[in-house]
C-alpha cells in the first residue's frame, strides 16, 4: 500500500496504514521492512539448499 511494494508489515508491531497516502517517511520505514523480511527469506532459502546438499 503506498510504497510501491504491495507491502503492510504487522509482524513486529510495523505499519499498517488504512488512509490512502502515506508519508515519504512511512514509504520509506515500510521499505526498509520489507528489504529485512526480504533478507531473511533469502537466508532461510540459502539454509534449506545447504540441508539439503547434505543430507
Amino acid at each position: 500500500m503506498g510504497c510501491g511494494c504491495n507491502y503492510s508489515s504487522t509482524n513486529t508491531g510495523g505499519i499498517q496504514k488504512s488512509r490512502s497516502f502515506l508519508t515519504r517517511e512511512e514509504k520509506v520505514e515500510l521499505l526498509k521492512e520489507y528489504w529485512n523480511d526480504l533478507e531473511r527469506e533469502v537466508k532461510g532459502v540459502s539454509e534449506r539448499i545447504k540441508e539439503l546438499e547434505t543430507s
